[in-house]
């Protein structure tokens, strides 16, 4: 199964940003191979930018990490719901509530990226899982049908969306 197979009926166009900037991938393969290559890319961050921010009222390079372990584990959550046919509403969640709360700033890029592994392992697990119906099920989050399967799209996505972001502006 590639992000190509998806239709824009299985997330909200919020997300097109994050599946389109995947290409053609294969879903499985694109977590197991970000698992080590994002690894890699938090300890290469140097320790002195990663607190720094790139402009007033931006988040430093580990708050931006720290949202990604928050994001990926609420997007395993609703995929584990909807594979398991929950048809209750999953409210959103404020990611400008959470990345100050989570204390990043106060963490080691070496605990982020064992915290990283331990994550994206679990996703993997849970995505292998899946079958087929599972992977094309559907439930409703933050008020929009959502596939299975493009959530686990969007985890990827939004890990390479961010990645570039910090290169970009922070490094």
């Amino acid at each position: 199964m590639n992000s190509t197979s998806l239709n824009s009926k299985e997330y909200n166009a919020y997300y097109q940003p994050y599946i389109s900037t995947l290409g053609k991938v294969d879903l499985l393969t694109c977590l197991n191979d970000d698992l080590e290559s994002f690894s890699t890319f938090i300890n290469k961050v140097p320790n002195e930018k990663l607190k720094h921010a790139y402009d007033a009222n931006k988040w430093s390079i580990a708050e931006v990490l720290i949202h990604l372990l928050d994001a990926e584990r609420i997007f395993q959550y609703r995929a584990l719901r909807f594979a398991r046919k929950d048809t209750t509403e999953i409210p959103g969640f404020d990611q400008d509530l959470y990345v100050p709360n989570s204390r990043a700033n106060e963490r080691s890029k070496e605990s982020i990226a064992e915290e990283f592994k331990a994550i994206r392992n679990a996703t993997i697990t849970l995505f292998n899982s899946f079958n087929h119906e599972e992977l094309t099920s559907i439930g409703n989050a933050s008020g929009s049908k959502m596939s299975v399967r493009a959530l686990g799209f969007i985890i990827c996505g939004h890990l390479k969306h961010h990645k570039r972001i910090i290169e970009e502006r922070y490094l």
